[in-house]
C-alpha cells in the first residue's frame, strides 16, 4: 500500500504545482506582455480613475445618457459574478411583461418618438453584461439625448457615428457602439 501511496500523493502535488501555480502564472505573464490592455480588464480610464471596462456593460438609467442592453443578472444589473442569460422563451409571459416594461420606460423618457425601438433596447443578451447596442439603438436615443442636452441631433448622430465600431476583421459580427465610451464622449461635449 506505501508503495502505491507515495508516488500517487507525490504525482498530486506535483500537478497540482504545474496546473494551479505554474501554468496560472505563466498564462498570466504572457498575456500582460502580449496583451496589456485586456489583461488588465480593458478598463476605460478618465482623470487617472478606472470608470468601467469595454467589456462588460454599466446600467445608465439618466435620460441625459445613452442606455444600454437590459441586464439579465441579478440581484443587481451588469452584475459581472451573476452573468447569466433569463432563460425565457419567446412565449413566456414573464418575458413578455419584462419587455413591455422596457418599452413603456423608454417612451416614457422619450414621448415624442414614434420611431419603432430597436430589438436590443427591450431584450437582454445571453450574458446579461453587453456593453454595446447596436447602432440603430443608439440612433433611436439620439432626440432624447439632444433635447436634454441642448444639443443637434446631428451633434448627437455624429458623435454616434464617431463610436461605431464595424465588423471584426470586416466579417464577424455586426457593427455596435460601446456604451460607457459613448457616454463618456457626450460628456465630453461639454453641455449639462
Amino acid at each position: 500500500m506505501k508503495t502505491l501511496l507515495r508516488p500517487a500523493i507525490s504525482l498530486f502535488v506535483l500537478l497540482s504545482v504545474a496546473t494551479g501555480i505554474v501554468y496560472p502564472l505563466a498564462v498570466t505573464g504572457i498575456a500582460k506582455v502580449a496583451f496589456p490592455e485586456q489583461a488588465a480588464g480593458s478598463l476605460i480610464v478618465k482623470d487617472g480613475k478606472p470608470v468601467g471596462s469595454k467589456l462588460i456593460g454599466q446600467n445608465f438609467t439618466d435620460p441625459k445618457y445613452f442606455w444600454g442592453r437590459p441586464s439579465a443578472t441579478g440581484p443587481m444589473a451588469y452584475n459581472a459574478s451573476a452573468s447569466s442569460g433569463s432563460n425565457q422563451g419567446p412565449l413566456n409571459p414573464a418575458l413578455v411583461d419584462a419587455v413591455k416594461g422596457r418599452i413603456a420606460a423608454l417612451k416614457a423618457a422619450d414621448p415624442a418618438n414614434t420611431a419603432p425601438i430597436p430589438a436590443d433596447l427591450v431584450t437582454a443578451s445571453g450574458s446579461g453584461l453587453d456593453p454595446q447596442i447596436s447602432p440603430a439603438a443608439a440612433h433611436w436615443q439620439a432626440s432624447r439625448i439632444a433635447r436634454i442636452r441642448s444639443l443637434s441631433e446631428a451633434e448627437v448622430r455624429k458623435l454616434i457615428d464617431a463610436h461605431t465600431e464595424g465588423r471584426q476583421f470586416g466579417l464577424l459580427g455586426e457593427p455596435r457602439v460601446n456604451v460607457l465610451a459613448l457616454n463618456l464622449a457626450l460628456d465630453q461635449l461639454g453641455k449639462p
